[in-house]
């Protein structure tokens, strides 16, 4: 029983906690969840590989009041991406936006990992040609052999 209350409690802690001050919380639940919405969505320019909403640097902080005034003002969540954006770069989307320009950041990982299983694909068939002996010999090499079995 306390291993099961053990391996709960890790789990809890485990848990991802939000960065969200109450202070910043928005009364209108509807609101504040278009807010966590959006912010899931934003890096922290400092922490890099963090939503705003996970991160607790100033930065990303100014960044969810920013989102949370913009939405009280009555902008869209696509005004406040494309606000943001234009303030800070595309950089501060988690996810790359597809346009022309990031065409071979999105084209990339795909290309790459068909390039790699192809590789494997062909250095796997020439092994197993070499482990059972299929491989084809010139007719030098065979002479060669037959004057060493003499």
């Amino acid at each position: 029983m306390r291993a099961l209350l053990a391996a709960l409690l890790v789990l809890l802690l485990a848990q991802p906690t939000l960065a969200v001050r109450p202070d910043e919380v928005l009364a209108d639940p509807a609101l504040e969840a278009r807010a966590r919405d959006i912010s899931g969505g934003l890096r922290c320019l400092v922490c890099q590989n963090q939503s705003i909403d996970d991160s607790d640097a100033d930065l990303a902080r100014d960044l969810r009041l920013i989102v949370r005034e913009r939405l009280v003002a009555g902008d869209s969540d696509d005004e406040v991406r494309a606000y943001l954006v234009a303030r800070y770069g595309e950089y501060v989307l988690l996810n790359p936006v597809v346009a022309p320009h990031t065409l071979l950041l999105w084209a990339a990982a795909p290309a790459l990992l068909v390039i790699g299983g192809t590789v494997v694909f062909f250095a796997a068939r020439r092994r197993a040609r070499v482990a059972t002996g299929a491989t084809e010999l010139s007719p030098e090499e065979a002479r060669a052999i037959e004057e060493l079995e003499r």
